[in-house]
């Protein structure tokens, strides 16, 4: 099955492209590469971005192939990238006019890998081939089934944004309009607008929908100047009841898409529809965007989405478990990916879902060991370099006892217990292995570690005192 932005035609076999033009295409690849690596950063391009091998392009029909080892990996880059790929290439060679992203054809015989619980009907799919008009005439077009309220967990820092979403899906008219949604990278927003269109798609049904990229707006605004269908392309995209339009932060700078955007939006108000709009930043920050479009897209509701404290990446660790049936996953290592992965919550998630899919896939049990093997890219890029000597000096300072104590053989309890503690917290806190962990303590063998770690893991569960205490020492270390 083909990926990606298509003009409607069937695929057709590409005859091999020259040495001259093969070199070419990997160079251009090497820039578009490095471009995405700066937005997506280096953990999305290195697990996304960076298997993409440059297929062959077609001069005649402007199709240039892009391949990826598996189908899962190929839904998954065109449900998120298609129209970002299309766009750079677009900039790159001019002559290119569609990207294709799929298997490539040497791989087509390996098995499809999903995300462990996800069941062939909910995996990820790319939307079907249209052109540039076809693409604005579906109901709901370019809503994941998968992103909806139910499955969207709220905290403190994103009950505005849930409240207002919420609102502007009800039937009644909402009093703000256009919500603007702003969230740093991976915190939910985009999450929410798929949600909006649910909601309101469930509350109002055949109402017209519509779902996009900013980059794929205008993606689309150039196909339908260059294919002298603009006439259509607004009708179509001014009869929608709810337009939502991702990443606004990707308009900038374009003046042509920026007026046809600002009539869009004028359009839609003054009949009384809803836009949602997400962005990065407010939107008195977004560089190179015209006055007016600024005072439009503030005329509403700015709602902001705050980082996830770790009470909501608990939440939502446990939320995400329900997914996966009957893998069991201790509370120390949910604790664990609660407090080191706090960048953000796609990150977060991201790493459950790796370290059960290895789990399931190796047969090896869920445990801290096995989740700073499998997850040292992401748990490093998270860590603030907490010292296991910063540990050591807190909890001594808690506990009232000597600093020489924690290097110590004295094996009273008053002089044990609080040793065990920065034991614990070294592993939680820190990288550092048992064994190293064990050599800050005064040489003490690896399994003393592993048995203070359990232990106070244990204590935590029955025994509300220690736990408090572990609590109150973990928050004066994060701060």
């Amino acid at each position: 099955m083909a990926h990606g932005q298509t003009d409607g035609r069937k695929p057709r076999d590409h005859a091999p492209a020259d040495d001259s033009e093969a070199v070419g295409l990997a160079a251009d690849w090497a820039d578009i590469s490095q471009g995405l690596k700066k937005d997506l950063g280096p953990q999305l391009h290195s697990q996304w971005i960076k298997p993409i091998q440059v297929g062959t392009f077609c001069k005649e029909t402007g199709t240039l192939d892009l391949f990826l080892p598996t189908e899962f990996s190929a839904n998954w880059v065109s449900d998120r990238f298609a129209d970002r790929l299309s766009l750079a290439w677009k900039i790159a060679r001019s002559e290119v006019r569609q990207v294709r992203i799929s298997v490539h054809p040497r791989r087509r015989a390996m098995p499809d890998l999903r995300l462990p619980g996800e069941s062939p009907a909910t995996a990820p799919r790319a939307p079907a081939p249209v052109s540039a008009v076809e693409a604005l005439s579906g109901a709901s077009a370019g809503l994941d089934p998968s992103l909806t309220f139910a499955e969207f967990v709220s905290g403190a820092g994103n009950v505005l944004a849930v409240n207002a979403a919420q609102r502007m899906a009800a039937i009644e008219q909402p009093q703000f309009s256009p919500l603007y949604l702003k969230a740093s990278t991976g915190q939910g927003k985009t999450h929410l607008l798929h949600a909006i269109g649910h909601a309101y798609a469930a509350a109002r049904p055949g109402a017209r929908i519509f779902y996009c990229s900013a980059e794929r707006f205008m993606i689309e605004f150039v196909q339908a100047m260059r294919s002298h269908e603009m006439i259509e392309f607004k009708a179509r995209l001014r009869g929608f009841d709810l337009l939502l339009v991702d990443d606004i932060q990707f308009i900038i700078g374009k003046s042509s898409t920026q007026e046809e955007f600002l009539h869009t939006i004028d359009a839609l108000l003054g009949a009384g529809k809803r836009l949602v709009v997400a962005a990065d930043r407010a939107p008195q920050a977004l560089d190179g965007v015209e006055q007016r479009l600024l005072s439009r897209l503030s005329m509403g509701l700015v709602a902001d989405i705050q980082p996830a404290d770790i009470d909501l990446r608990r939440k939502i660790l446990e939320h995400r478990l329900t997914r996966f049936g009957s893998t069991a996953v201790p509370a120390d290592v949910i604790e664990f990916l609660a407090r080191t992965i706090n960048r953000n919550v796609r990150e977060l998630v991201g790493g459950l879902n790796k370290l059960i899919a290895y789990a399931q896939l190796t047969g090896q049990p869920v445990s801290l060991q096995l989740a700073e093997e499998q997850l040292t890219d992401i748990l490093s890029a998270n860590r603030r370099r907490i010292t296991i000597d910063e540990i050591q000096r807190a909890v001594c300072q808690f506990y009232r006892v000597d600093r020489t104590e924690m290097a110590s053989k004295r094996r009273a309890r008053a002089v044990v217990r609080p040793r065990q503690v920065a034991m614990y917290l070294a592993k939680v806190l820190t990288p550092r292995s048992y064994p190293e962990i064990g050599r800050k303590f005064g040489g003490r063998d690896h399994s003393t570690v592993i048995h203070a770690v359990r232990l106070i893991e244990e204590l935590r569960t029955r025994d509300a005192e220690m736990d408090g205490d572990v609590r109150t020492l973990l928050r004066q270390l994060e701060d």
